[in-house]
Order: C-alpha cells, then structure tokens, then sequence
C-alpha cells in the first residue's frame, strides 16, 4: 500500500523515479482504508531533503500512512522556500487537538547550544510532553533524540572532542525486541553529530532501555515506555550522498574538516560512497510502522492516550 502524501509534495515526484508507490491526496480519497496517521515534525535546515528521505524509508510497508508536516511557529527556516512552508506545513498550534498514530522528530542544527538557549525550546517541550498523550509512538532522531532524553528524563549530553561522522557498526543489545526483528547481530548507522550521551546514565535510569550501541560512537539507540518512545542518536534516514554533501561543504570553508569514516569506498572520495546501512533503515522504519505504531495504535484514533 503506498503513502498517502500532499498534492504536490516534491519528494512524489522524486521517489517516482525510484520505483517508490506514493500516493496523493486525490487518490487516497477513493480508498476505504483508515489509514495510519504520521507526523512528521521536521527541524532539518534542507526540508525538502530531509522529507524525501523520510518518506522513501515510510514507503515500505504494506500500510496506507497519511503524512502530516509540522513546523514551529517560534522558528523561521532560512533554506527552504516560504512557499514550501505554506503549502505543505502546518504550525502545532493547529495540530495540537489531533491525535496521531505515530510520530517522528527530527534532529535540528543546534546540538552545540545548551537546551534552554535553543529560541524555540519552550516550544518543542509543549510538543515532546503533548506528543505522550497525543501519538501512539514517537521516534526522536538525532538532536531530537538527545533533546527528549534531557527533557523526560533528565540526561544529559556531553561535548565531544571532534565531530562524530561517518559510518559505525552497531551493536543490538535486545536483539528479541519487534524493533530488530530480521536484523543482523551487527548494523551500520550513519552520525553526523558534536556531542553525545553516556551509557552509565542511561543504565542509571530504570524507565529507559539502551538497546543498541556501537564502540566506536555510543549510545546509538534507547527505547522507553515499552516502544512509545525510540531515541536514534544516528542518520540510519540518510540518503547515500548525505555525508559526501556535507563534507564537501564544509570543506570548502575550513581547513580541519575530517573525512567520514567507513564510508568512501577505498577512503578515497572521489570513488564515491559505499553504502551499507540502507537495508536495515528500511527493517527499522518497516518494523516500528507494524509492531509499535499499527499494533498498538486503536482503530479509533481519539482513543489514544
């Protein structure tokens, strides 16, 4: 079943030439399906971007799911069109009284401030605590996911020495959960990140689970409330070229950029990517979508609590 997605949202038309099933409005309309209701609160600079490589990974699974897009009215973005923002956004203040079967929370380009220096922070906690009484599970990827942790539960994050970037394996430490269901023993995930949290807090805290982590980078993946909430410290959403993206463009301006480690094939750019963690991306997303979201989530919507 493909996804139910805006009339004329670019990332149709980009993920038709993938072969990818999607949907507009239009057509759904036919269908007598009630289908999964996904919000998408979206705080990447490149919205187009970031929305493209959610909605490929959303794509797979037998599900009919209704895309939402939401923004922050606190915060204005400076690369993406105002246009794009009308059409296809809508602020939380008129999505506050609905109810979602799922949710996902991106990570924003603000890790290297405090929390509470964020200009939009009051904002998105009035979203992280509404979002426990208003979707049936929620991922927090990347900043999001450092941000929810401090938020609900107090842990903090911590300044890394040099920027985390490449490609790492990671480890599942409860390979039984639906979550990992057709995984490897070993997984790659993708960071791009300057700070990052400590396992010893994360085990300190009975209501958390850490259920994946690399030796190389960390903390990659916490679950709490039995599946309600998953925190991704990772990119496993990136698109092959993301890394190469960003490490040409910050090459062009300063001299200590590092290359991305694991992820030229050779370690030579000019190869291009090798890349080895799209198929688990799509297990996670298929997996969270079947068990988390549409096994537990009520047919009638306004149930959920």
């Amino acid at each position: 079943m493909p996804l139910r997605l805006p009339d004329r949202l670019p990332a149709i038309e980009l993920l038709k030439q993938e072969n990818i099933f999607v949907m507009d409005d239009s057509r759904a309309h036919m269908q007598d399906i009630r289908p999964l209701k996904i919000a998408i609160l979206n705080l990447m600079p490149l919205k187009i971007t970031t929305e493209t490589d959610l909605i490929r990974l959303l794509s797979n699974t037998p599900l009919q799911l209704e895309i939402s897009f939401m923004k922050l009215k606190s915060h204005t973005p400076k690369n993406t069109p105002i246009e794009h923002m009308m059409m296809f956004y809508r602020d939380f203040e008129q999505m506050r009284n609905e109810k979602y079967d799922g949710m996902i929370i991106t990570g924003a380009p603000v890790e290297q401030l405090e929390y509470e220096d964020v200009s939009y922070w009051s904002e998105i906690t009035d979203i992280f605590s509404w979002a426990r009484t208003h979707v049936t599970s929620t991922l927090y990827i990347c900043w999001a996911a450092q941000a929810g942790l401090y938020y609900h539960y107090g842990i903090p994050k911590y300044p890394l020495p040099k920027k985390m970037f490449g490609v790492f394996p990671q480890y599942t430490l409860i390979p039984q959960l639906p979550i990992f269901r057709g995984f490897d023993d070993v997984f790659q995930m993708p960071h791009s990140r300057h700070t990052e949290l400590h396992r010893e807090d994360i085990l300190a805290n009975p209501d958390l689970q850490l259920i994946a982590e690399s030796p190389d980078c960390g903390v990659s993946m916490v679950m709490a409330r039995g599946g309600r909430e998953f925190y991704i410290t990772g990119h496993l959403e990136y698109a092959p070229d993301t890394l190469d993206r960003e490490y040409r463009r910050d090459k062009d301006t300063r001299d200590d950029v590092d290359m991305p480690v694991n992820y030229y094939l050779d370690d030579d750019p000019s190869k291009g990517p090798k890349v080895t963690w799209r198929a688990h991306a799509n297990l996670l997303y298929s997996n969270w979508i079947n068990y988390y979201v549409y096994q537990e989530t009520p047919y009638d919507i306004n149930l959920i609590d």
